[in-house]
């Protein structure tokens, strides 16, 4: 499986550590930066990692910044994108059941590492339900 991931300065910390416990798993991890902790502008990271998943370059995204807010508002701007800022993990293996959210936001300021990496443990092993109103819903947001 292939996974973007991208963060401002803010979540890079965390971006680092999620990557590493990816990489560890056997997952192909396209880093779309930052590549620091110097203050930088979110959609010029966060962009590029959703485009990939929309694109089908990736099979899932995710953004970190420190709230997760903003990355989720310019993730779900994009065509074909349903991310889910989720902060614990019955919120990541529902989105996934239920809304087949393809791109997981986190706030590196929100949760600590071990809960991120049961968020991220959760999002990329659930699978989507499949069930006709579960379709239907995601149906009438695109």
């Amino acid at each position: 499986m292939k996974i973007s991931i991208a963060s401002d300065h803010g979540g890079f910390v965390l971006k680092e550590a999620v990557k590493k416990h990816l990489e560890e798993k056997g997952f192909e991890v396209v880093d779309f930066g930052t590549d620091s902790l110097a203050s930088c502008d979110y959609p010029d990271f966060g962009r590029p990692a959703a485009e990939a998943v929309a694109k089908k370059d990736v099979d899932f995204g995710i953004l970190i910044c420190t709230t997760g807010i903003g990355m989720s508002m310019l993730a779900n701007k994009i065509k074909g994108i349903r991310a889910a800022l989720c902060s614990d993990s019955v919120s990541a293996r529902l989105t996934r059941e239920h809304n087949d959210a393809n791109v997981l936001v986190m706030g590196a300021g929100i949760v600590g590492e071990i809960l991120a990496m049961s968020i991220v443990d959760t999002f990329l092993s659930t699978d989507f339900s499949k069930l006709e109103k579960h379709q239907r819903r995601i149906d009438k947001i695109e």
